[in-house]
């Protein structure tokens, strides 16, 4: 498949509205597909690299390139270019990557090169999600769309069932089932504002401890054990206590989902960054087990013996982590029989955060495991913090945001008067929002160098962030976590924003 169409249906999904649309795209797209482009068209789809990271910036890509007259780039050439590319290391490396770069960007059309761009620097943004992909997958193959999802559970990867879809047809998804020994894609849970407002939705529920650690999920098939991330990175090596706690357990074939967390020596949670920065770490895992000794809180079996019981509503999974994990290794929960019983919910939510925990997740009762999505059934339920911070700069964006300033340059009033930058947001932000934005902050702007913005720090945002880590890109030693754009405050002055101690004040866990 030639680059050039992938391009042009990325950009026809950003410009479209209704789902419906966009999956004709996808559907047209995959028709036209071979199964080997398959690997690399979802990723390029959703807006991400099958190779990850490649080590290149805006200050290389910003070089001009001539355009190729023609479009002849096939969507594999790519991926092998920047599969060369991602490998380049040494000495030398630098000028290596500008030159491979600059070859791949002058083999691309002008419509390829923009697509290239956004592609490498993340900014490909057109809503075309696996989620997505999935329904113009089956509109393509003519096979339930359900039928997918439930093939992906298993298999860990839309890609793979793809493939295989595209090369044997519907009789292929039938190979694709639960096995110990291999990672699925974790069920996720979508937002809602209140306690109130998720058994609202859901009636009879459980309402289960959110807990602000790193998502495992455990292996174990007799003496083998291996424990994976949510997404799907193997990181047995690096937490044998893990390894340990499976192999106390009664039985020797199952399958748990949990979380991982590093607790302080009052039975508190410590700081995300903690615990992330332990499961992290690759080398010299004893002396980093010693320092931040981490355990696991399971709060799902997936698989037990050989009973696959992913399809299995919560109540009967619910009965597997009470028989198989012992009390101390699974999450507390409190079941709540509906709306009318919502004060006990709110009394457990109080109960978590006094805990230091982070909220609540509340599940329905009647709900299947649905893994890699973010199912109704599951809603996550955090206190909201908010910030009146100042814009300090922009950047220009790219994709559907080209010609607008995008990503938000944060900043709390310091000590000695001066704005401390505290991290950045391009979330939040509507197509209305943006014009205005843009023209605002053009106003204000005191330097543009091709990339960023620089404005007078006069222009007050309100944001709602999850919490806070420590960080040292930053002056004040911390940045904002999950932060998102809820409006202007036109009627704030500067110096009536927040202050970087009174941000500390309320975070007295992530002091730098």
């Amino acid at each position: 498949m030639l680059l050039a169409r992938l391009a042009r249906v990325s950009q026809e999904i950003a410009a479209a509205s209704a789902r419906s649309r966009k999956t004709a795209l996808l559907a047209g797209l995959f028709r036209d597909a071979e199964p080997d482009d398959v690997p690399v068209v979802i990723p390029y789809l959703a807006g991400r690299l099958p190779q990850g990271r490649l080590g290149i910036g805006w200050k290389v890509l910003a070089r001009p390139v001539a355009p190729a007259s023609g479009a002849t780039l096939t969507v594999r050439e790519v991926d092998a270019r920047l599969t060369a590319l991602g490998k380049v290391s040494g000495p030398g490396s630098q000028a290596e990557r500008v030159r491979l770069a600059g070859a791949s960007m002058g083999a691309a059309s002008e419509a390829e090169q923009r697509f290239l761009r956004g592609l490498i620097t993340g900014e490909v943004r057109q809503g075309a999600l696996d989620a997505l992909a999935a329904e113009g997958l089956a509109a393509a193959t003519g096979v339930p769309a359900a039928d997918v999802r439930r093939a992906v559970m298993p298999a860990g990867s839309l890609a793979v069932v793809a493939q295989a879809l595209l090369t044997d047809g519907p009789g292929a998804l039938a190979r694709f089932r639960l096995t110990v020994g291999r990672p699925v894609l974790p069920m996720l849970a979508r937002t809602a504002s209140s306690v109130a407002e998720a058994v609202g939705r859901l009636g009879a529920c459980a309402v289960e401890e959110k807990l602000d650690g790193v998502r495992v999920q455990l292996h174990r098939d007799g003496d083998t054990v291996r424990v994976h991330t949510r997404t799907l990175d193997d990181i047995t090596g690096r937490l044998p206590e893990l390894t340990a706690a499976a192999l106390e357990l009664p039985d020797e074939r199952f399958v748990l989902d949990g979380e991982v967390l590093s607790f302080g020596p009052d039975g508190r949670p410590r700081p995300f960054q903690e615990t992330a920065g332990r499961v992290g770490s690759r080398l010299d895992v004893a002396t980093a087990a010693a320092a931040v000794p981490v355990a696991p809180v399971f709060f799902d079996v997936l698989s037990a013996g050989d009973r696959d019981l992913l399809d299995l509503p919560l109540t009967e999974r619910h009965a597997e982590p009470a028989r198989l994990v012992p009390e101390p290794l699974r999450v507390r929960r409190a079941l709540v029989a509906g709306p009318p019983d919502v004060a006990a919910a709110e009394a457990f939510l109080a109960r978590t955060l006094g805990r230091g925990h982070e909220g609540v997740v509340v599940k329905a009762l009647d709900a299947a495991y649905s893994a890699g999505r973010r199912g109704a059934s599951w809603l996550k339920v955090k206190p909201v913090h908010t910030l009146d911070l100042v814009v300090l700069a922009a950047e220009w964006g790219h994709g559907r945001r080209t010609g607008r300033l995008s990503d938000l340059h944060l900043g709390a009033r310091a000590p000695d008067g001066s704005f401390a930058m505290l991290g950045k947001t391009f979330k939040g932000l509507t197509d209305a929002t943006l014009a205005w934005q843009t023209e605002r902050l053009l106003a204000l702007a005191v330097e543009d160098d091709g990339r960023v913005v620089t404005v007078r720090p006069e222009l007050v945002v309100e944001i709602a962030y999850d919490g806070l880590q420590r960080s040292t890109r930053y002056p004040a030693g911390v940045t904002l976590r999950f932060a998102r754009v809820l409006r202007y405050r036109e009627d704030k002055r500067p110096e009536e924003a927040d202050t970087v101690r009174s941000l500390l004040a309320a975070h007295p866990e992530v002091r730098p």
